[in-house]
């Protein structure tokens, strides 16, 4: 199998990790390379601390993160909750595509409650085509084809739903993706527990924290599994489809390179 670039990108420290952490880990697994990128650096995602300490310590969280997943994992420095999708946001995720040459990407989908999940997603997009022209941004190679663009999972309903083409167990390395999201202390026992009204229930000791965890964000990767059964079983065949607890689905965006037959095949390799 011919080596492979995966190139997660989400608006916050966390969301990669939340969309296609299992993925990653999948891709590591295998040999192949994987990026993982967030567009803001997160230093509004706290109650009680902010700017530059909350973004550094978000950073590392971050590089924690990718060491469980066997990935790189960045932060640029864009700050969390006023990202635009401007000319100069869009020329340095160009330059960063280029850089990387992933044959897949994934982001959010530009349907979502958060503005900076929509500008990624808004971001990505418009740097598709252009990665492909040598004109803009000049100085870096352009590429000679676009990657293969894929959105992930989310249960927002307008302007429509979203609609799997691919869904993948990650049960083999669901454990290894919580172990990641715990790398995130900043916000899975601090800032979302807060916002969520659940901070009370969140324990104090590590160890607990991590049982904690398994059991707080399971139901969200088993719905995955559960919504989308029948992708599963025609994958995976009925017996092993019908065995999966815990799964990512992402929906292909039309402005990246098709996802045909073949390019499914060779960029999932799982089934």
């Amino acid at each position: 199998m011919s080596s492979l670039r995966l190139l997660i990108i989400g608006a916050h420290p966390d969301d990669p990790d939340f969309g296609a952490g299992g993925l990653a880990a999948l891709y590591s697994r295998l040999g192949h390379t994987v990026k993982m990128v967030s567009v803001t650096n997160g230093d509004a995602g706290h109650h009680e601390m902010g700017g530059a300490p909350l973004a550094w310590r978000r950073r590392e969280e971050a590089a924690a993160s990718g060491r469980c997943l066997g990935t790189e994992y960045i932060t640029l420095d864009n700050h969390d909750g006023a990202l635009m999708p401007t000319l100069e946001v869009r020329h340095q995720l160009i330059a960063l595509i280029r850089e990387f040459q992933p044959d897949l990407m994934t982001t959010h989908r530009p349907n979502d409650y958060h503005p900076d999940h929509r500008y990624t997603s808004q971001l990505v997009q418009d740097a598709s085509y252009l990665l492909t022209v040598p004109n803009v941004v000049s100085h870096i190679p352009h590429l000679t084809k676009m990657p293969v663009i894929v959105y992930t999972w989310d249960h927002f309903q307008r302007p429509y739903p979203f609609a799997p083409d691919v869904v993948v167990g990650i049960d083999n390395v669901f454990e290894q993706k919580l172990d990641a999201l715990h790398c995130h202390v900043s916000q899975m026992y601090e800032w979302l527990a807060y916002n969520g009204g659940y901070l009370s229930e969140v324990p104090d000791d590590p160890a607990a924290r991590r049982a904690w965890l398994g059991t707080f964000r399971a139901p969200r990767f088993r719905q995955a599994a559960d919504l989308y059964r029948e992708m599963l079983m025609a994958d995976y065949g009925e017996e092993r489809g019908r065995q999966i607890e815990f799964a990512e689905a992402f929906e292909a965006c039309e402005y990246g390179a098709p996802l045909t037959a073949e390019s499914r095949q060779r960029l999932f390799p799982f089934f």
